[in-house]
């Protein structure tokens, strides 16, 4: 039986107030899953557009499917561009019809060219991310959910497959959709590059080092770097922009998304040992910032993501913002936080006026003071809808 996405009950708010939604995400994360549990509910038509079977069928029918009242879910829309031209025609047709159409596909410039040009004003936008700690049931399942990633079949519900399902996928993405996508590199090159991505996770970005290791220059690894993000495999974090004094870095920070896929990369096979790692503390606060801002997503709050640091080397790991309220976020793989570590947040907290002041470790026990709070990631990801409002 699937289990229920966080991410349901946001899709189908969109789709009661849109002609159209795109809902977007990595490969293999659960998308036609969810898509086709909504459309089954809704007694919804299903076209997996991949298929030419499944083109020619729509094509035929496309008059009685866009006429009639009943959803039509277009999966991996953009192996058909053809289709987007058609939608914009239906939904100009009658734009104040919502929850006609639901797109699904993994973000490639041709699906976002066609968004942007065809369907721009009349398409709401989703993400779906790998299973999320409050999605699973199971002590077992959340405890696999950092070792071995968040994807259904890699792992976190079969943990047999951790890590040849993992290597498998990036083989796959760097063999075929990379390249389809219009990746230039050869997958040889694209594999080195996400190990080398893997070694600076949660660094500071820098573009001719990796340029340098990969014989191209700094623009040409840049460009490669946005068809990863475009994937869903990897996270930019922008610094925060402010007029302090205290001089900033600008470079952002580069995260994998799914930690799976970053320990698969680093070569980690006996997930028992990702605390004997160098760089476990990395790997636990790319999870964590991975985590809460999935949790927002789902629940349609914009977050803004940034981070701070100063060039003295001061920083904190995640400024939120959402609406009027700023929070900044301290992460810790410790279950000791010390006092020290509340007046540093603070300190930096003030420079950037936030209001919350959240440190995440691993402590057995929360402690809420006004608006300082020292927690461990899943009394947070449980009192999210409550601290935001």
């Amino acid at each position: 039986m699937p289990i229920p996405r966080l991410m349901e009950s946001r899709l189908r708010s969109l789709l009661r107030k849109s002609p159209a939604v795109a809902l977007l995400g990595p490969r293999q994360s659960g998308k036609t899953t969810l898509a086709t549990r909504v459309a089954r509910s809704l007694r919804g038509h299903y076209f997996d557009l991949e298929l030419e079977t499944d083109r020619l069928r729509l094509d035929l029918e496309w008059e009685e499917r866009v006429g009639g009242s009943r959803l039509v879910v277009l999966d991996e829309a953009q192996a058909w561009p053809e289709v987007f031209s058609r939608l914009r025609a239906a939904i100009d047709a009658d734009r104040r019809r919502a929850g006609r159409f639901l797109l699904l596909g993994s973000v490639s410039p041709a699906l976002m060219r066609e968004v942007s040009e065809s369907l721009a004003g009349r398409l709401a936008l989703a993400e779906l991310t790998p299973f999320l700690w409050s999605e699973l049931e199971t002590d077992a399942r959340r405890r696999r959910l950092w070792s071995m990633g968040g994807y259904p079949d890699g792992g976190v519900l079969r943990p047999s497959r951790y890590p040849k399902w993992q290597s498998d996928y990036l083989d796959l993405l760097a063999q075929r959709d990379l390249p389809n996508w219009g990746l230039p590199a050869a997958p040889a090159t694209t594999r080195r590059l996400m190990r080398m991505l893997a070694s600076v996770h949660g660094q500071t970005w820098n573009a001719s080092m990796i340029a340098r290791s990969l014989g191209v220059d700094f623009k040409t690894v840049n460009r490669y770097v946005e068809y990863l993000e475009g994937a869903y495999l990897i996270r930019r974090i922008e610094p925060f922009h402010t007029n302090l004094r205290k001089r900033l870095v600008k470079s952002p920070k580069l995260y994998w998304r799914d930690p799976g896929l970053l320990h698969s990369l680093l070569q980690l096979s006996d997930t028992k040992r990702l605390l004997d790692q160098a760089w476990a503390g990395s790997s636990w606060e790319g999870f964590v910032i991975e985590q809460i801002l999935g949790h927002l997503g789902a629940s349609e709050r914009e977050h803004h993501p940034s981070f701070l640091r100063t060039s003295d080397g001061r920083e904190l790991d995640l400024l939120i913002d959402l609406g009027d309220q700023r929070w900044a976020i301290e992460i810790k793989l410790s279950s000791r936080p010390t006092p020290e570590d509340m007046r540093r947040l603070d300190a930096l907290a003030d420079w950037v006026d936030a209001g919350r002041r959240i440190l995440i470790s691993r402590v057995s026990a929360p402690t809420e003071s006004g608006r300082r709070i020292s927690c461990d990631l899943p009394w947070l990801l449980e009192n999210l809808a409550r601290l935001s409002r």
